[in-house]
């Protein structure tokens, strides 16, 4: 090898571990950027020598007084609310995107093709745009206030087959084959996809319960706009929230911390746990449309 050439990849060897050393940089430091909130909001939940804002991070005082709190206000009620809606959205939608996706990646009917359209330029539009008419058809049926669990879970399924899109791309990546051998075999429809498409679709099938559970357990502006007027009927972020308005922040802002503190900590794991999949199935789904 001749001595421009060593130079050359000596040159491309330092150019390479520059720019990785600068990638990482900017990882590390967006990393703690985006930690540091809750970092704070850890700490400050277990703050004992004061139940109101600080200008420190770090309590003088530590203990577990903000969590048994929690358990004397609306904040377990909130919780199963929010609970029961996201688990019930994330079972009725899980199936119905999946029996949508399957339909529209494995048949082919005359509208197929202006149905996915149409249904891909209606998701376009903001949910905002239908919330009063949304607000006035629940209230007529009794699913606001004090009953909005219901009324936030038929709103939450309403949709639910027009996120069809990734799923139906990662289904499009299985072999028409598979369906083909297996319905020359005898199996039905459903059979090939409950035996055969969704055992291969694990990635898709994960993601898909996935979002449609973060979805009812993050929500806050749909949940305050038809759970107001009464403690019943909210979810955590709503009653949460409502402890750092002026009148109860002073009493309330480390019980709010600690609060927010059991809401993120079981969904962080789940996710943590299945991030694997999450990623395979957002990929794949991305492969072909």
């Amino acid at each position: 090898m001749s001595e421009s050439t060593m130079k050359r990849h000596m040159g491309l060897r330092t150019s390479r571990a520059i720019s990785n050393t600068a990638i990482h940089i900017l990882l590390i430091v967006i990393s703690v950027v985006w930690l540091i909130p809750f970092v704070c909001i850890v700490l400050q939940s277990f703050r004992v020598e004061g139940t109101g804002p600080v200008g420190y991070i770090i309590p003088k005082q530590w203990g577990l007084d903000n969590y048994s709190r929690l358990f004397e206000t609306d904040f377990p009620r909130w919780y199963l609310n929010t609970f029961i809606a996201a688990l019930v959205t994330a079972v009725f939608q899980t199936i119905i995107v999946l029996c949508m996706s399957y339909t529209l990646s494995r048949f082919r009917f005359k509208m197929r093709r202006p149905l996915m359209r149409i249904m891909l330029i209606l998701g376009m539009f903001p949910g905002m745009l239908s919330m009063i008419i949304l607000y006035r058809v629940l209230k007529d049926l009794g699913m606001t206030q004090a009953n909005a669990v219901p009324g936030l879970i038929l709103v939450y399924i309403a949709s639910s087959g027009m996120g069809y899109y990734v799923s139906k791309g990662f289904f499009d990546t299985i072999p028409m084959s598979l369906d083909e051998a297996a319905r020359v075999d005898g199996a039905t429809r459903a059979q090939v996809l409950y035996k055969i498409i969704l055992p291969l679709s694990k990635p898709i099938v994960i993601y898909t319960i996935l979002t449609a559970f973060m979805g009812p357990w993050g929500d806050y502006v749909f949940a305050r706009y038809i759970s107001f007027g009464t403690s019943a009927g909210k979810n955590v972020a709503v009653g949460l929230y409502d402890w750092l308005n002026k009148d109860q922040i002073s009493k309330n802002y480390t019980m709010f911390c600690s609060g927010g503190v059991l809401v993120a900590v079981p969904v962080t794991v789940l996710f943590m746990c299945l991030q694997r999949y999450y990623v395979e199935g957002v990929t794949g789904g991305a492969v072909k449309g």
